[in-house]
């Protein structure tokens, strides 16, 4: 009897033990049978979403005896430098964190708008309830962002000055003529191109304008008596440039 005595009591020592081993603490709970992610965030007060991001849960799929942490616990705090071509996906890849958790703790609104050069704060905690408001405004500005592309009218230019001036024409088949611009452009080989001769004080080398009744082009040439508000158009056709005359037309500057 006192054998079986004693050893009753050992085996009381050892279930003791082995309770005392597997108990969880306030930072994590054990799932129990007939658990879910569910009645644990809901018993825990923690979003759902963030219950499977702090347990890396791609699923719902949880077993008996599985621990999970019902904290984020605090990573240590350091900083990274922002450098050309970075985003915070790869970001958040690099320090093992996750773009939410940068989101936060750097008060990111857009998570489009990171500058090269800027500072981020990698680490601290992450508020549950402020983690989801803050999943909400990068999805939100996601899809701003993508319906904001879609519906944009793609510019490829934005008008900055209009200048009103005599124009003139030339071709680049006159006796002497060379046909190649001050800036090297060859109209004998490129009869299309749009280019016209100015004053560079007035409208420097290599701008491109909208010029009235002309079209797009180029300021890529320059002439003796073309100064101030004077321009000559390249025209191909002799006959053309003869029609063209002298007219008083708008000059659009483009950037």
């Amino acid at each position: 009897m006192k054998k079986k005595f004693f050893s009753i009591v050992t085996a009381g020592v050892l279930a003791g033990t082995l309770s005392f081993g597997i108990s969880a603490s306030a930072e994590e709970v054990i799932v129990k049978k007939g658990d879910t992610l569910w009645s644990i965030a809901y018993q825990n007060d923690i979003a759902l979403e963030q219950l499977k991001e702090i347990n890396h849960l791609s699923g719902h799929l949880i077993i008996p005896g599985q621990r999970l942490n019902i904290t984020n616990q605090a990573k240590k705090e350091t900083s990274y430098t922002i450098v050309k071509g970075d985003t915070l996906t790869s970001i958040a890849r690099e320090h093992d964190v996750t773009v939410a958790e940068l989101l936060e703790w750097n008060e990111i609104n857009n998570p489009h708008l990171i500058v090269s050069g800027a500072t981020l704060t990698i680490g601290g905690t992450v508020d549950p309830v402020q983690s989801k408001k803050t999943k909400t405004v990068q999805q939100q500005a996601n899809k701003n962002s993508s319906s904001q592309v879609e519906n944009e009218p793609k510019i490829k230019t934005e008008t900055t000055n209009d200048l009103t001036v005599t124009a003139t024409a030339y071709t680049a088949s006159c006796d002497g003529c060379s046909g190649v611009t001050s800036t090297g452009i060859n109209l004998l080989e490129n009869p299309n191109q749009k280019v016209i001769s100015v004053d560079p004080s007035v409208i420097p080398l290599g701008t491109k304008v909208y010029v009235e009744g002309y079209g797009h082009a180029i300021a890529g040439d320059i002439g003796g008596a073309i100064k101030g508000n004077k321009i000559d158009v390249f025209i191909p056709d002799r006959q053309d440039a003869l029609n063209w005359g002298v007219k008083e037309v708008k000059v659009t500057i483009l950037k």
